[in-house]
């Protein structure tokens, strides 16, 4: 057996195989949260990682995050899912410490593909200056892998979903458009560069986008993946009481990807999205520009809020740096998502 067949095992790759968003909303609506003052950032309301404050100068951020292959290279996708998880400590503000293996795999594969898979995953995780100490390893028909991610964060530089205020500007840092592609490939449609360029994306840590972001105090910050942008959008808008508004063809797209959802191409997880958030969203976008904005990411970009007047410094700080940075709307007073 060999490495061509991993995305064969998996029924639903990367983060399109997340738990629907709405199911989960009602899940977690049943579960009382710890009381605890050290406690900043838990279940209520819940965000991309969780914070613990340790001190007045030290926090804790922690996050575990795990998904099916979404590629065939067991390198690429044990790169592909420690960067997803890592963004997730990123996306608070924070800088990953230590990484931790989740890791489901058959038996009947050859170790040498777990090795490679353990091999991109250590990579990524002293690209993002932290260390692979150590993980728990189970038997499964279905190959899945990810981290639980420990970092640390000031406490008054935690980034969240929720400080969105109107007169922000909106920018993402990478373009849509991976479960789109990812799903021509599995179905052989894939336009020629499609996943090269997806992945290249996915394997691309937010680390240096961060870094560039961090001086400018962002108002929200969240990164972009099962949920898509609309998804993620709602859960910034209702978490900060604004309304925030996207233009449609503003909305960066991968090479291919919106080729592929004019010609009606959609994922599972686009379905599941509308679900979640469709109801909160008013939509006046071209049909494939909306597609492209439920469809679901893996290891996605951040989108960020961020006061208008210093939207122009953030901007040449991320050309400067060789960053791709799209400004792609702004908050208003209000509520829900509008996109047009």
């Amino acid at each position: 057996m060999n490495a061509t067949t991993l995305t064969s095992l998996a029924r639903a790759g990367g983060c399109a195989a997340k738990y629907p968003a709405a199911r989960l909303e009602t899940l977690l609506a049943g579960l009382v949260p710890a009381v605890a003052d050290d406690l900043l950032v838990g279940l209520d309301p819940a965000d991309d990682a969780a914070v613990y404050r340790l001190d007045d100068e030290r926090a804790l951020v922690f996050t575990v995050d795990f998904f099916p292959p979404v590629v065939d290279d067991p390198r690429t996708y044990g790169t592909i899912a420690a960067v997803n998880a890592l963004n997730d400590v990123l996306a608070m503000g924070g800088l990953p410490l230590l990484a931790l293996s989740v890791t489901a795999f058959p038996e009947e594969l050859p170790t040498e593909m777990l090795a490679e898979l353990l091999a991109g995953a250590g990579e990524a995780v002293r690209t993002a200056g932290a260390i692979l100490a150590g993980g728990h390893t189970i038997r499964d028909a279905e190959p899945k892998y990810g981290l639980a991610v420990v970092g640390t964060v000031h406490p008054r530089g935690i980034w969240s979903k929720g400080g969105a205020r109107p007169g922000d500007a909106l920018f993402l840092t990478k373009p849509l458009g991976t479960g789109l592609v990812l799903q021509a490939q599995r179905d052989g449609q894939a336009p020629h560069g499609a996943l090269a360029a997806a992945v290249t994306a996915m394997t691309t840590l937010n680390r240096e986008a961060a870094d560039a972001l961090r001086p400018f105090t962002p108002s929200a910050v969240t990164d972009v993946t099962g949920f898509g942008l609309l998804g993620h959008a709602y859960e910034v808008a209702s978490r900060s009481g604004a309304c925030l508004v996207l233009d449609g063809e503003a909305l960066p797209a991968l090479p291919g990807a919106l080729e592929l959802a004019r010609a009606g191409l959609r994922t599972g997880g686009d379905r599941r999205n509308r679900e979640y958030a469709g109801a909160h969203v008013v939509s006046t976008a071209a049909v494939e520009h909306e597609a492209l904005a439920y469809d679901p990411q893996t290891a996605g970009g951040f989108l960020v809020a961020l006061p208008a007047a210093k939207a122009v410094s953030l901007q040449a700080t991320f050309v400067a740096a060789g960053l791709d940075l799209y400004r792609i709307g702004a908050v208003e007073a209000g509520g829900g998502v509008r996109i047009g």
